[in-house]
């Protein structure tokens, strides 16, 4: 349950990071440097979130040996 709430609010931050730049696109000279900080905050808090989602999954599995 742990690792799919990482997954879940990687997705939730990706979603929140393209609308923030969505908005930066569309909106004129008003509150733009807002939005391109917003944007790149939930973008490298989606990239965080994804990274340790994998790492907790490829880290819980036991070593496979060739011998096996």
């Amino acid at each position: 349950m742990k690792d799919s709430l990482f997954a879940i609010l990687a997705l939730v931050a990706a979603v929140v990071a393209a609308f923030f730049f969505y908005r930066l696109q569309t909106s004129g000279a008003e509150g733009s440097s807002m939005n391109l900080i917003l944007g790149i905050v939930f973008a490298l808090a989606a990239v965080g979130l994804g990274a340790f989602y994998m790492f907790n999954k490829v880290n819980r599995h036991e070593d496979i040996h060739i011998t096996e």
